[in-house]
């Protein structure tokens, strides 16, 4: 049976102040925290109808369907909710693919560029510090258990990117079109925010100014959605690696 103060401590990791406090953040859903259970991610408490998950039974609490519904943040609870720790970042590996994010806000956005980083296999994600936490709530539903492959590193990316070694690419409206560039197997490519796109101060520091080209006969879109455009460079990027095969 659910405490008052287990109540209290789930609804409170839905503040980023307190998942930093605590260094706890939840992961709702059978598949997901299966994906965490089976990763480096150390469980810190467990509810569910039943405990088909195989872990300590101090750290599992059988609640019914209506204390379920209280601590979800989901619409329809899924079976199970699981509070993590939050590990401590690893350092960033500055080889291969690099994906930078400049101020990128929606959970949805970034759950999803972590996901096509997994897919992508690009291990190193560095954030710039007003992108999204990727321990919201809806950024780790969104990512479906990627959040467990790739590194996430939060920093002053205007700083990172004048100190790193590797070339650094930036997306414009402006910039040469991708489809028609020889890209390397090891750069930084830089994402902008959703309303702005990327900053001037960053602007000012990218070596390499891409774009996506519009094919639609009237032009009019304004803008592709910053995580369809991730997809369209990373595909580019990795297309190389089986050429040069």
């Amino acid at each position: 049976m659910l405490t008052k103060a287990q109540i209290k401590l789930i609804g409170s990791l839905t503040q980023k102040k307190q998942r930093i406090k605590q260094q706890c953040f939840v992961v709702e859903g059978v598949k997901g925290i299966r994906e965490f259970l089976n990763s480096d991610f150390e469980l810190d408490s467990l509810y569910g109808l039943s405990n088909t998950f195989g872990v300590p039974e101090l750290q599992f609490t059988t609640v019914s369907s209506a204390e379920l519904k209280k601590i979800s943040g989901l619409t329809t609870p899924n079976q199970a909710l699981a509070v993590f720790k939050m590990p401590k970042p690893l350092s960033i590996n500055e080889q291969g693919l690099i994906v930078a994010l400049d101020d990128v806000r929606d959970p949805g956005n970034l759950g999803t560029i972590i996901r096509l980083c997994d897919w992508y296999g690009v291990k190193e994600l560095v954030c710039s510090h007003n992108t999204v936490d990727c321990f919201n709530q809806k950024v780790v539903q969104a990512t479906m258990g990627s959040l467990t492959r790739v590194n996430i590193n939060y920093v002053d990316l205007e700083e990172f990117l004048k100190h790193t070694e590797l070339t650094t690419f930036g997306t414009f409206m402006d910039g040469d079109n991708v489809y028609t560039q020889s890209l390397p197997s090891s750069a930084v490519i830089v994402m902008g925010n959703e309303a702005n796109g990327i900053s001037d101060a960053i602007a000012g520091i990218v070596n390499s100014r891409l774009s996506i080209p519009r094919f639609g006969a009237l032009q009019a879109t304004e803008s592709l959605n910053v995580a369809m455009a991730t997809s369209i460079l990373l595909s580019e990027f990795k297309r190389g690696d089986f050429i040069e095969k």
